[in-house]
């Protein structure tokens, strides 16, 4: 169906790929093509230096909003906007610019682009500057908001409380990514609106599948998965392997991913004497991802709640393992539950403990009956909930359930 004869929906995300092959999470890319069968999507995001204005990508209309002078622009990408501000506390300057480039161009959009909805990604910053430029420019758009996790539990103290009660005061619906996330909404409000918990999806048909030969796994290979940041716990990995290797001196664990906490972990690693039996590969590109759960044994996700609340708000990389059969193992957080059931999709340790981390991997390690019954259920059960194609057909529903309710009024 041509473009012309669609209804026009806006996406505004902080989290896209500037170019293409980027190694940035595909998730609001991947989401926004498929929306793009049953909409014409246009997508606001943030620029970078080396990124186009504006773009055409698989069916996509992608502008990016210019906030700051040269290589100035480096507050989005790489880790995302909250890791930056902690690790480089003075791009704090660059909120305010942010924040009106954001609306700026929201606005320029909305005056012209006659969209009959806009889907925000994260209720801070997208979701506030999505109401404040309908405001400002008064179309009849309704906002649909996903939260992702951080915007939730990271964003701390009166003022950011204030801030997401108006959000979610004033949009049409909401997304959350797992049913913890919606217990925390309904917390900060109890007002009527659309809400429900639709995830991210994964592509498990063509894309992290199994491997066609049981040979590929390599015995004793471990994998972790993830950005280099406080809640995502590597650090009780790490300090898992010494008994994990007591025990299976062929192990090595593969850490596929980069942040600000590499540096603090390289050192660990080597306080432990780690640096033969632990590789840091960096940044993976999205392509390769496949081929690493499809080698591995065994994925583990230490997740912990960081020491300003930050936790997982949907474990995506779970999933992914999931849909290559490895044996999972994942700490005890709310999200997680949403995924992994002890014993049934894979095993559960209580978070921050090496101990029980060592012991359930070593635990999969001699058990490979075990491991592959684990791997053959949760590939099941990714597939009935978090296939893509089931994903965007519950984000089109709730998009034209909320363009059948009516447009709102200012």
């Amino acid at each position: 169906m041509p473009d012309r004869n669609k209804r026009k929906i806006l996406v505004l995300t902080s989290t896209f790929p500037r170019w293409p092959g980027d190694r940035e999470p595909p998730f609001v890319y991947e989401l926004s093509r498929r929306l793009a069968r049953h909409f014409a999507v246009h997508v606001l995001a943030p620029h970078a230096p080396g990124a186009k204005e504006i773009e055409e990508m698989d069916g996509l209309r992608a502008f990016r909003f210019r906030y700051f002078w040269g290589d100035g622009e480096k507050l989005a990408y790489d880790g995302g906007i909250l890791p930056s501000l902690k690790q480089h506390p003075w791009r704090f300057l660059l909120v305010p610019f942010f924040l009106l480039g954001e609306l700026a161009a929201l606005y320029r959009l909305l005056k012209s682009g006659h969209y009959e909805a806009i889907h925000a990604h994260w209720l801070l910053p997208q979701g506030f500057v999505a109401i404040l430029s309908r405001m400002c420019s008064r179309p009849g758009c309704t906002i649909l908001c996903t939260s992702h996790g951080g915007d939730l539990f990271a964003l701390k103290g009166s003022l950011f409380r204030i801030l997401k009660r108006f959000v979610l005061s004033r949009i049409q619906g909401l997304t959350v990514v797992s049913r913890a996330m919606k217990e925390e909404v309904l917390r900060l409000s109890s007002r009527d609106l659309f809400i429900d918990v639709i995830p991210m999806g994964v592509d498990l048909e063509g894309t992290f599948i199994p491997p066609s030969d049981a040979a590929t796994r390599i015995p004793g290979q471990l994998l972790f998965v993830g950005r280099l940041v406080e809640k995502k716990g590597l650090v009780y990995l790490l300090r898992a392997m010494p008994a994990i290797l007591s025990a299976h001196p062929e192990a090595r664990l593969l850490i596929a991913g980069s942040g600000p906490e590499e540096q603090n972990l390289r050192k660990e690693a080597e306080r432990l004497k780690l640096h033969a039996r632990v590789s840091f590969l960096g940044s993976v590109g999205n392509q390769h991802l496949p081929a690493l759960y499809q080698a591995s044994e065994i994925v583990a996700f230490p997740s912990i709640v960081a020491v300003d609340g930050d936790q997982e708000g949907f474990g995506l990389v779970q999933v992914e393992a999931l849909g290559c059969e490895c044996g999972v193992v994942a700490t005890d957080l709310p999200a997680i539950r949403d995924i992994i059931a002890d014993g049934e999709t894979g095993l559960i340790v209580p978070q921050r403990n090496e101990s029980a981390l060592a012991e359930k991997i070593i635990y999969l390690l001699n058990s490979p009956d075990i491991r592959t019954e684990l791997g053959r259920k949760g590939r099941a059960f990714a597939r009935e909930r978090y296939d893509w194609d089931i994903i965007s057909e519950r984000y089109k529903g709730m998009i034209e359930k909320m363009m059948a309710a009516g447009k709102p009024h200012g």
